[in-house]
């Protein structure tokens, strides 16, 4: 990695503004990625940051940070939705704040050979651990009904199971192996319009959804992320898609006690105290500026949270 960043996180000058970094903090930075946050963090004032990335290659590449910034930064190859724990092992039990930007890394998408990209030809892979089930496996080996529902469920496309006979009827012939051979494949079946967006868009999402557990691992780590922050300390979520950021809001108004009643026929649930405060009611978007600069911020939404002094909820 240079020491010129290869890119501007989303909504970064709002995070710091959330996070607050302080000399003498701990911070947590869930998804490192090229380690746009976690450098602005440390360049904020004299604190230190735990960088975690279950990808191999942000590890790697992130060693001269660690140069950079001697003693303060510590790189951890693991998934965020398990920061409680990795922490632990490093001997930290509370820390200052969390950051969380949810989603594939610009570096993930620039590089065809990761197969996250429909725009580029590369392996049908989209594992960001660079293990376990690629892709490419799911499509060559699911059932018709399996592959349907994941396209639907995680990319709401409403054309999934056109798509999912297409892929079945597809890979008797040949295997996929390619990101060129699936996005052709979606083009194919799924009716659009020249302005519309790319049609293997919401199939790619729902894939790399899948195939890197994003939502289980997204619920894991805000409740991690809790257990982490002192009182007082922050939680900053940047999501790109409706799935993610509805997790994040429900979480939020959950533990902040803003859950409504499920029926006004039944008792009122008992009011546990809140451990959550959301700092502002609404999700924080990009600036028009900054849409112009990056156009992959368009979606972006950024949440905030505040620990409160109150004890974590008990299962």
């Amino acid at each position: 990695m240079t020491d010129k960043p290869r890119h501007i996180p989303v909504l970064l000058n709002e995070v710091l503004t959330a996070i607050a970094p302080k000399d003498g903090g701990i911070y947590v930075d869930g998804t490192f990625g090229a380690g746009g946050y976690t450098r602005a963090v440390l360049d904020a004032a004299d604190c230190t940051v735990y960088a975690i990335d279950r990808d191999p290659d942000a590890i790697r590449e992130g060693q001269p940070l660690c140069d950079k910034y001697k003693g303060r930064l510590h790189l951890l190859r693991g998934e965020f939705g398990s920061m409680a724990d990795l922490l632990r092992e490093n001997g930290v039990g509370s820390v200052d704040g969390v950051m969380l930007d949810i989603g594939v890394s610009s570096m993930q998408i620039d590089r065809a050979d990761r197969g996250f990209s429909f725009q580029k030809d590369g392996s049908l892979d989209m594992r960001m651990s660079r293990s376990g089930q690629t892709a490419a496996d799911v499509l060559n080996t699911f059932a018709e009904k399996d592959i349907a529902d994941i396209i639907y469920l995680y990319g709401e496309e409403r054309f999934s199971r056109r798509i999912a006979a297409a892929v079945v009827a597809r890979r008797r012939e040949k295997p996929f192996e390619t990101t060129t051979e699936f996005a052709s494949l979606i083009r194919s079946v799924v009716p659009h319009k020249k302005d519309d967006i790319d049609p293997a868009t919401r199939s790619f999402q729902a894939l790399r959804i899948y195939v890197n557990d994003e939502l289980g691992q997204l619920k894991a780590g805000l409740s991690g992320a809790e257990e982490l922050l002192k009182s007082g300390g922050r939680m900053a979520v940047v999501s790109f898609h409706s799935l993610e950021d509805r997790i994040v809001k429900a979480f939020i108004q959950e533990r902040s006690g803003k859950t409504a009643n499920p029926s006004r026929y039944l008792p009122a649930a008992e009011q546990k105290p809140a451990t959550l405060e959301a700092v502002s009611k609404k999700a924080i978007q990009p600036s028009e500026d900054e849409i112009v600069r990056n156009p992959r911020s368009r979606s972006a939404r950024l949440r905030v949270a505040q620990k409160t002094e109150n004890e974590l909820w008990v299962a």
